[in-house]
């Protein structure tokens, strides 16, 4: 007699099915798919950066492999000496003091503390503004809260800032936690003082929690330093600070970043992740420490590499005509698509046909219909042949 045996049923937890599609993953699929095709494919569409890690911090890893003492389980919130690291930098960058005991959280890259403060801090029905355009991953630690967010426009007429007075007043009453990310990826707007002076006023007067992230903070052009959240008087006691190792020292395959700020918030974070993991690898810990507190001229160099392509693609733009305003930061240009096409039309034909990857702005928001983002990721030759592929379909 044969026995039937029933399916088994694998059923996810509701938290899995709310979790936004990630966009970057669509994106290399269809780049992927193109140079698949024998096609020579300049992917300016992602944010990884293309040079190495300077070699100072390489053979500093290399010689901590060999520690002993690094084979064993870090602490569980890091060691104290890359906190100390930390603090350093801020001190000697931004003239912000900082306790490296209470008031700094090492995490393995930005992204996952930019996940980490919504479960940290939101519960289901609580709300959280986030840029519209903005980085994806924001809606991700958003989603796993069980949160809803309400999206902050950030507009060409208002500098790609957002307008806290335009915030929906019903939501504003749910707000718990605000993202807010200068120099901004998408755009490559820069804030200013001014700005984050507005920030901290907003946030005492409405009790919301500020997450700065400050990924492309070392990245500023025209002679200008980015601004840092924390330098603002009162900004520690409403938020905290996210920074990569991954944008300022080429070290986004490390996987090391951390958070700064106010002392209650990184505990809370501290505390999520004594559930998740038992803190980096001593030796990458190590190697960072020396990339924040070693010579800072590899830091000068890559944003003055970044500065020079700018200008490379402005210049092969303006010959195209191609019209879009030069980012202030960080590593990407934020273009208008040409009038008939939405960004992902667009996107698409500009892979097809000139195989050229961008990634459109309707993967950052609503609000980043009409652009494109173009990362400044490989030499400047290829940049503007790039452009010029683009020139070459006759649109503009």
């Amino acid at each position: 007699m044969e026995t039937r045996v029933s399916e088994h049923v694998i059923k996810p937890a509701d938290r899995m099915t709310v979790l936004p599609t990630q966009f970057f993953a669509k994106l290399v699929g269809k780049a992927n798919a193109q140079a698949a095709k024998g096609r020579d494919v300049i992917n300016l569409g992602q944010g990884n950066p293309d040079q190495p890690t300077p070699p100072h911090i390489v053979a500093k890893m290399q010689e901590a492999s060999a520690n002993p003492m690094y084979h064993r389980y870090p602490p569980f919130s890091g060691y104290s000496f890359l906190k100390e690291a930390v603090a350093t930098r801020y001190k000697e960058d931004y003239g912000v003091e900082v306790d490296p005991a209470t008031e700094v959280a090492i995490l393995f890259g930005g992204k996952t503390g930019l996940v980490e403060i919504s479960q940290c801090l939101l519960n289901p029905g609580d709300v959280c503004l986030v840029p519209d355009p903005g980085y994806p991953d924001y809606w991700s630690g958003v989603a796993l809260s069980g949160a809803e967010m309400s999206f902050m426009p950030l507009t060409a007429d208002n500098r790609f800032l957002p307008d806290y007075d335009a915030i929906d007043q019903e939501a504003l009453k749910r707000a718990k936690l605000m993202f807010i990310n200068y120099p901004n990826n998408p755009t490559g707007a820069v804030a200013d003082s001014a700005f984050y002076e507005e920030t901290v006023a907003f946030a005492r007067r409405t009790g919301v929690v500020v997450a700065s992230d400050f990924a492309y903070g070392a990245i500023g052009f025209d002679g200008k330093k980015p601004v840092s959240f924390l330098q603002t008087p009162g900004a520690k006691e409403v938020g905290v600070e996210f920074y990569t190792l991954s944008k300022t020292y080429n070290m986004a395959g490390w996987r090391v970043g951390f958070a700064i700020g106010n002392a209650q918030i990184v505990s809370l974070i501290n505390l999520i992740q004594d559930h998740y993991y038992c803190s980096l690898f001593g030796g990458i810990q190590e190697a960072a420490a020396l990339a924040l507190t070693g010579p800072q001229d590899c830091v000068a160099e890559l944003t003055a590499r970044y500065e020079s392509r700018r200008e490379a693609v402005f210049g092969a733009l303006a010959k195209i005509g191609w019209k879009a305003d030069r980012p202030g930061g960080s590593f990407f240009c934020w273009l208008p698509v040409p009038e008939g096409y939405t960004s992902e039309s667009f996107a698409d034909l500009v892979l097809e046909q000139a195989d050229v990857v961008v990634a459109p702005g309707n993967g950052f928001g609503t609000h980043g219909e009409g652009y494109v983002r173009l990362g400044l990721l490989t030499s400047e030759e290829r940049l503007v042949e790039a452009i010029e592929r683009i020139g070459k379909l006759g649109i503009f």
